[in-house]
């Protein structure tokens, strides 16, 4: 007996509806934990917060917190444009090490399962607690200043680099990934695990047709592994992003932070907020409207 027509799903029909059971429970969650404070926050970056016994009183002033943080404050729009300057040098850096990371990891050898534990760690060293340890750690401090000889290797990089007459831009980017070779192998662990899993997945057929073709490694790589770990590479860029954006160690954030309880007040502070927000909202918008016509999804 055949099913009636209205109960006849087509598999992309069937696929939109697994994405949106993956996702429902984000949007109960969001609407009945999130949806009130963020709707309160709306209200609270439009107004001027003043504290009372009784708790505080509201007084709307519109978009003047919004023009404070942008044209009265002098360090906000600053620290913004380092934290994006960051981020656009960091976020390549950590998808290139932590895909080759995972490629080798993913290889046959012994002591592989410890290999993968170790560049499992720095996610671990990450952690809040730890992280908060490093940053009263004079050692720790000194080596993240160029105290002992961070500065010295980036200024003989430079002065290399300045040699062969490559463009200022071009050398102040490698300059600057080759100091935070620290920081990036740190922020790698997540991206590792994920290309690892990606890659594990890839069905072994496909590489012993390439073989019986007479495909070599480089073409194995470009014409199956590559485009097969396009959807992770995505989903990597997105998580990198706003990682940059959210980590404990974010000069942003911890400036917003001490605007709201030490500085212009805390309507202003959460006016920085919402910018930001937007900020990473139209950056990962950009990412994704780039990446979805170059991103293959094996059906």
């Amino acid at each position: 007996m055949s099913r009636p027509s209205w109960l006849r799903v087509s598999l992309r029909n069937r696929r939109d509806l697994n994405g949106l059971f993956f996702v429902i429970p984000f949007i109960i969650g969001f609407v009945f934990l999130f949806m009130t404070p963020f709707a309160q926050s709306v209200i609270f970056s439009l107004s001027e917060l003043e504290i009372t016994r009784e708790g505080y009183n509201l007084h709307y002033v519109g978009l003047h917190n919004y023009n404070r943080a942008l044209f009265i404050n002098a360090d906000f729009v600053p620290i913004f444009v380092g934290q994006v300057q960051n981020m656009v040098i960091s976020v390549p850096a950590i998808l290139i090490f932590s895909f080759f990371a995972a490629l080798l990891l993913n290889g046959n050898f012994r002591g592989r399962a410890l290999a993968r534990v170790i560049f499992f760690l720095p996610v671990i060293m990450a952690a809040g607690v730890i992280l908060h340890i490093e940053s009263a750690d004079y050692m720790t401090d000194m080596l993240q200043s160029g105290g002992f000889t961070g500065a010295v290797a980036g200024a003989d990089i430079k002065w290399m680099l300045y040699q062969l007459r490559l463009p200022v831009f071009l050398i102040e980017v490698l300059v600057a990934t080759v100091e935070s070779i620290p920081e990036i192998i740190r922020k790698s662990g997540i991206q590792i695990l994920v290309f690892l899993t990606g890659l594990q997945s890839v069905s072994g057929d496909l590489y012993e047709a390439a073989d019986m073709e007479g495909c070599t490694a480089w073409e194995r790589f470009w014409l199956i592994t590559f485009p097969l770990m396009t959807p992770l590479i995505v989903t990597n860029v997105v998580f990198s992003i706003v990682d940059s954006f959210t980590a404990g160690d974010n000069e942003l954030v911890a400036f917003i932070n001490n605007t709201a309880f030490g500085g212009m007040g805390y309507g202003v502070s959460v006016a920085m907020s919402w910018m930001y927000f937007g900020a990473v909202a139209v950056i990962l918008g950009f990412v994704l409207a780039v990446t979805a016509k170059r991103t293959y999804y094996m059906s």
